[in-house]
């Protein structure tokens, strides 16, 4: 675009008028906050306190709590599944409260006490909600476990016998692909002693009646498409 004038003004003097206005009137750039100080951008000694001990360690400014547990502490309990916050399988309790670590960077947990699933676990033996977790089968490929276990836990800790909906609330940021819920409700249940969850020979309807109205399907054409043409490639590949 041509900067010539245009009623007498061009873009260079607004730009200028606009420099000058604002150094007039005493307006400074932004800068860190008082009191702030600047780590990085290589590795900087870091103390994490995880499971009552305390390990020390060299990371990067730009690593999340996620990366330094499971790489640099070998903590491999935590997963990694989106690296967004939106699936709750890297879920871990950071001074009791539930924290997605694959959004909080690793020196934002300096000073604070970090728990993870291989911290409820003592002497060998299995906390109530993991064993609630084993007899109620509330498992299936691992990838959420570690994250929806530990979501309860930070229930139970505040809850002793909380009802489903008390549940289902604590559990609603951690996904299962598996579509393990039903079967999480009734480990949490197990573990406070409120019910039993239904096993070999008791009633499955019980277990059915916990997902609400029934989920209905409706026909989808991509797949109907893909199932005719499937005989067809497979004829290809012969």
């Amino acid at each position: 675009m041509s900067d010539e004038p245009k009623d007498g003004l061009t873009r260079r003097d607004l730009v200028r008028g606009t420099l000058v206005g604002a150094v007039a009137a005493g307006i400074a750039p932004k800068g860190p906050p008082a009191g702030a100080t600047t780590i990085g951008p290589g590795p900087v000694p870091l103390a994490l306190e995880v499971n009552g001990e305390t390990y020390h360690l060299t990371v990067e400014p730009r690593v999340v709590l996620a990366e330094a547990l499971r790489e640099k502490l070998g903590l491999t309990g935590t997963k990694v599944v989106c690296g967004r916050g939106a699936c709750g399988a890297c879920t871990v309790l950071v001074d009791g409260e539930t924290v997605c670590s694959c959004l909080m960077l690793a020196h934002e947990a300096r000073g604070r006490k970090i728990r993870t699933i291989e911290g409820l676990a003592r002497q060998g033996r299995l906390s109530p909600i993991q064993e609630a977790f084993v007899a109620a089968d509330a498992l299936q490929c691992g990838f959420c476990t570690s994250g929806m276990v530990l979501s309860c836990q930070w229930l139970l800790e505040r809850k002793a016998r909380p009802s489903r909906e008390e549940i289902r609330e604590a559990i609603a940021g951690n996904l299962c692909r598996c579509g393990t819920y039903p079967h999480v409700l009734d480990a949490v249940e197990r573990a406070t002693g409120t019910a039993k969850a239904a096993g070999p020979g008791e009633a499955p309807e019980r277990i059915a009646s916990s997902l609400g109205p029934a989920l209905v399907l409706k026909p989808d054409e991509r797949v109907d498409r893909a199932l005719r043409e499937l005989p067809l490639a497979e004829e290809g590949l012969t």
